[in-house]
């Protein structure tokens, strides 16, 4: 690892490369390193009106910036929020698909700074726009580390996550553990509450604790984190960055000028390397965790134990004792203790005392919609991972369980399934597909595991029938029809001693709203069959 000369939120880190053509730093944004620095008069346009976008521009327009936000939707919501945002002084806000197709002028003038929501491909015409012209680009976590030290307030410092899964999970551990010890912490970013909100906040955080998906990663340019994670790596929205060595080279930007500890998976080697190519502060330490034995300077699991042999002075010849693996909850897949694991490591980065971890993931309450049991019936348990949005995810979801009748299927981002189903074929009793399209799923089934039944709505047992509902939107049924039936479907396959295991693989929107959604309609389905209630769908 690299030095890059960095200890505090306010000095002015050097720039990372960053994976699209787009310039990060002007003369004038160049200088704005701090809350109090002169945001005034600055022309901005602020990419997206919805959660992020929203408080990117409401805090430049609080600092003195002129600020013109645009978005292709014009909704309902996004009109609301337009109108919010004009009565807080925006300049303008444009809605509509040409609206967000060019980039607008700002009191006749070129904007001096784009701020773009991480939904944004930097493909779109505006962003393409502003490279071709010069104007920085940044996203909203670029903006608020920019933002985070601010004069007569307390300047919180940032734990970094990423991953490909497990993020939320990890900075919730995070939280609860930095709670538990006593310091003001929350949980911020893709998680949920924006930084920005975050540092507008009247209580003064000690510590930040940070999900950042691969899109606010592409976008940041100056971050210099206490301690970063990239959890995991695998295939994901290749669709977003265009291919998947663009989609590693966002999420290996975590650990760019990180400045006590890069926190890596000792399991995983591709997050190791990660660590030796990153650019960090002169004396930051890589430090490795593992739900096996650790080696120096790395956390592991000894006789069920999660134990620390990184952050004490006797790491050479003992490891300290941070909790039990039951600690961590009832059902405890391995992927959860590795969660677990990396979010300790996090806290142990911050000094955080070893009871504080016990403490912290017992008070940890985990999100609806992660290896979820939801009922035992007839000897079959039945769990809900509907978070589980990719191969990756589900690959863990299904090392959990044996056997498995598995609900799969739903809008697949581009990847490919084939890994997945040769790895867990022989745990497999059957497969329910939902999904308006499950053709990738369904054709690596039938090659690699061509003897376990696949189940799909009006097919049968498949092979080489289709389903005969269309997706949401066209009449045929809606998504919480098809998982009534895929609940019907799987208990009539399972037997005692099986797994029903809603881990789809793949993302929600082809049928419902969000993975929520689709959990929340499995719950429903479930209960009904162990109530005996009547559920929508048909019957198997």
């Amino acid at each position: 690892m690299g030095g890059a000369g960095v200890s505090t939120p306010g000095q002015s880190p050097t720039d990372s490369p960053n994976t699209d053509s787009a310039r990060t730093d002007s003369p004038r944004t160049g200088a704005l390193r701090s809350w109090d620095a002169d945001w005034a008069g600055l022309r901005v346009v602020v990419a997206g009106v919805g959660t992020a976008g929203f408080a990117a521009a409401d805090t430049l327009i609080e600092l003195g910036a002129v600020v013109v936000v645009v978005d292709a939707a014009d909704t309902d919501a996004s009109r609301q929020a337009a109108d919010t945002l004009r009565i807080v002084g925006a300049r303008d806000v444009l809605l509509g698909p040409d609206a967000a197709g060019t980039l607008p002028v700002i009191d006749g003038e070129e904007p001096e700074l784009v701020v773009v929501s991480p939904g944004w491909r930097p493909t779109a015409p505006l962003l393409r726009a502003a490279a071709a012209a010069g104007v920085p680009v940044w996203g909203d976590i670029e903006l608020a580390w920019r933002l985070t030290e601010r004069a007569g307030r307390k300047t919180p410092v940032w734990l970094a996550i990423t991953g490909t899964n497990g993020k939320t999970t990890t900075v919730g551990m995070t939280e609860a553990i930095l709670q538990a010890a006593g310091l003001r912490a929350i949980a911020v970013g893709n998680v949920g509450t924006p930084v920005l909100d975050a540092l507008r906040d009247p209580v003064e955080y000690d510590v930040l604790a940070v999900e950042l998906s691969s899109f606010q990663l592409h976008y940041s340019h100056s971050l210099s984190p206490l301690a970063s994670v990239c959890l995991n790596i695998a295939q994901d929205h290749v669709d977003w960055h265009g291919s998947y060595d663009a989609y590693r080279a966002a999420k290996a930007k975590v650990y760019e000028r990180t400045r006590v500890a890069c926190v890596y998976n000792a399991e995983q080697a591709e997050t190791e390397r990660m660590v030796e190519e990153a650019d960090v502060v002169e004396g930051a330490r890589a430090v490795g965790f593992t739900t096996g034995a650790p080696a120096l300077s790395m956390l592991g699991i000894v006789d069920g134990l999660l134990v620390d042999r990184a952050f004490i002075e006797e790491r050479r010849t003992s490891a300290a004792e941070l909790a039990h693996v039951s600690d961590i909850g009832d059902l405890v897949p391995r992927h959860q203790v590795a969660n677990a694991l990396a979010a300790a490591a996090l806290a142990r980065a911050a000094g955080v005392p070893p009871v504080a971890v016990r403490d912290g993931l017992r008070a940890y309450q985990p999100g609806a919609h992660r290896i979820q049991a939801v009922a035992t019936r007839d000897g079959v348990l039945w769990v809900n991972d509907s978070k589980a949005t990719n191969p990756h995810a589900a690959d863990a979801s299904l090392a959990a369980f044996r056997p498995v009748v598995w609900i799969a299927g739903g809008l697949s981002k581009g990847v490919v399934y084939d890994d997945l189903v040769r790895r867990h074929r022989d745990r497999l009793r059957a497969v329910v597909l939902i999904g308006a399209d499950s053709a990738d799923l369904r054709a690596a089934l039938g090659r690699h595991a061509p003897d376990v039944p696949v189940l799909e709505r009006g097919s049968g047992e498949t092979g080489t029938g289709q389903p005969a509902d269309g997706p949401v939107g066209t009449g045929a049924s809606t998504g919480h029809d098809v998982m009534a039936w895929a609940v019907s479907a799987a208990a009539a396959t399972a037997t005692d001693g099986d797994t029903v295991l809603m881990a789809p693989a793949a993302a929600s929107m082809d049928q419902f709203v969000s993975y929520a959604e689709r959990g929340d309609a499995f719950i429903t389905a479930v209960r009904a069959l162990v109530t005996g209630e009547n559920a929508a769908g048909d019957a198997v």
